[in-house]
């Protein structure tokens, strides 16, 4: 049983930052680009499809924030959750947690507090935009993002409950600012955009989820815990990704033919993308481990800032 070493008592400002870089923010960039492009989609508009900003900026800055202490909440779930595994790799033992930089009775309080302060914000949509979806599914939403941190314990496709956190921005996002587009058994054009995008997330995530994985094969099989490499070792891994990142083009693809709100841009971003995912493909097969950061972070960053930014030039019909 690992033991933890006793927190060193520290000022609230600075264990708030230690926290927030424990969690790397900078990684909200696989998701909220995808979450801004959803809401663009189905934004109001006026009859000639001019967005209604008044209304609209108001929505988008509750998206914002709404994503930024889902993402927070999950994070902290994860590090809270893997205290005693991450303990025990070398990998993640300096984590503020794990290592005993921060009680964990903290980290629970701050969790805690973003949830309140997310489900508070998502019911803000019923009296400002006459919109009581985001407040009832907020405890749902919470829950499912929550979800990933304890997969590994139990199955290998725990890489694909991640991606489906994350997928979950997008389908999120659309229902806040317009729940009639989503919400309905004959879905709009952009709805059907928005859930190709949201399986492209799903597929994309996963699959470059499985690579970062094998930094810790040896440990998964060791301690029993559960992942594609740890199943099927280094070689399987990266075919499974590849294999996942060829879906996840498709999917975009699907969502480039679903609406014409996504035009020439998007198409250009997607050619890019897909580049993207080869050079990082090539990286990994090249450099292995020692070719992650370059192919986890940036590859992958630079693919959904492309992707989300193109994406929201169209919808909003800027690129014209």
């Amino acid at each position: 049983m690992t033991t933890h070493p006793t927190p060193i008592p520290l000022p609230l400002p600075r264990r708030i930052a230690i926290a927030l870089a424990d969690i790397k923010l900078a990684h909200s960039v696989f998701a909220l680009p995808f979450a801004l492009l959803s809401a663009f989609l189905v934004a109001p508009r006026i009859d000639t499809g001019v967005i209604l900003w008044g209304t609209f900026a108001l929505q988008l800055a509750l998206v914002v924030l709404c994503m930024v202490l889902a993402r927070t909440w999950a994070m902290l779930v994860n590090r809270l959750a893997d205290r005693s595994i991450d303990a025990a790799n070398p990998r993640t033992a300096r984590r503020a947690f794990a290592s005993g930089t921060l009680d964990p009775r903290f980290g629970m309080l701050l969790a805690a507090g973003c949830a309140l302060a997310f489900t508070a914000g998502a019911a803000l949509f019923w009296p400002l935009f006459d919109n009581p979806w985001p407040g009832i599914l907020a405890l749902p939403v919470l829950a499912w993002i929550a979800l990933y941190s304890f997969t590994k314990r139990f199955t290998a496709l725990c890489h694909l409950f991640l991606g489906g956190a994350l997928a979950a921005s997008p389908i999120a996002a659309a229902i806040a600012v317009n729940p009639q587009t989503i919400l309905t058994l004959s879905p709009t054009p952009e709805a059907q955009a928005i859930l190709a995008i949201a399986g492209f997330v799903l597929l994309w995530v996963a699959g470059f989820d499985i690579p970062y994985a094998l930094q810790d094969l040896e440990f998964d099989r060791e301690t029993g815990l559960h992942s594609v490499p740890a199943k099927l070792g280094v070689q399987g891994a990266l075919w499974t990704s590849r294999l996942l990142h060829g879906a996840a083009l498709l999917m975009l693809v699907l969502a480039l033919l679903a609406t014409p709100r996504l035009a020439t841009l998007t198409a250009i971003a997607t050619a890019l993308v897909a580049l993207l995912l080869i050079l990082e493909h090539a990286i990994l097969a090249r450099r292995g481990v020692a070719g992650l950061p370059l192919a986890f972070f940036t590859c992958n960053g630079v693919a959904a800032v492309l992707l989300g930014l193109a994406g929201i030039l169209d919808a909003a019909h800027l690129s014209t």
